[in-house]
């Protein structure tokens, strides 16, 4: 799923939406100020684009557990690629480890996550006839 490219609209309505007032994230003088090019979004903005995509392939229900790492800045202007492996073996029966990434549009990493996802019940059955 390819998602943007990010707009400060995106930035200033998840600042709304998660309650993240920062000013580095919607003042461009400030952020100079601390020496940035500008503002930049927020990380969990991205965290929620991953987020979207785990529930959209999986189903929200069958979410056991999802963990995120920032690895770089999210600026204005960049498209972010976001990308699913789920054949990562898990000892655990019916349960599946999720590695999800977003990129920008020129290859950097710019948020790491995983998930771990039911894969059997009724929620996981559900989605997988959804899916079909």
């Amino acid at each position: 799923m390819r998602v943007g490219p990010i707009t400060r609209t995106d930035i200033v309505r998840y600042a709304g939406a998660g309650g993240d007032f920062n000013p580095v994230h919607h003042d461009d003088v400030y952020a100079r100020s601390l020496g940035l090019p500008g503002v930049f979004a927020m990380g969990l903005l991205g965290a929620g684009y991953l987020s979207r995509v785990l529930a959209a392939e999986f189903g929200a229900s069958t979410v056991e557990r999802f963990t995120v790492r920032f690895r770089a800045q999210m600026w204005p202007g960049e498209t972010l690629d976001l990308a699913v492996d789920d054949s990562v073996p898990t000892e655990q029966e019916g349960v599946r480890l999720v590695r999800l990434s977003a990129s920008n549009e020129s290859g950097d990493l710019k948020i790491t996550a995983e998930a771990l996802v039911r894969v059997t019940g009724p929620a996981a059955r559900r989605t997988t006839e959804e899916n079909s």
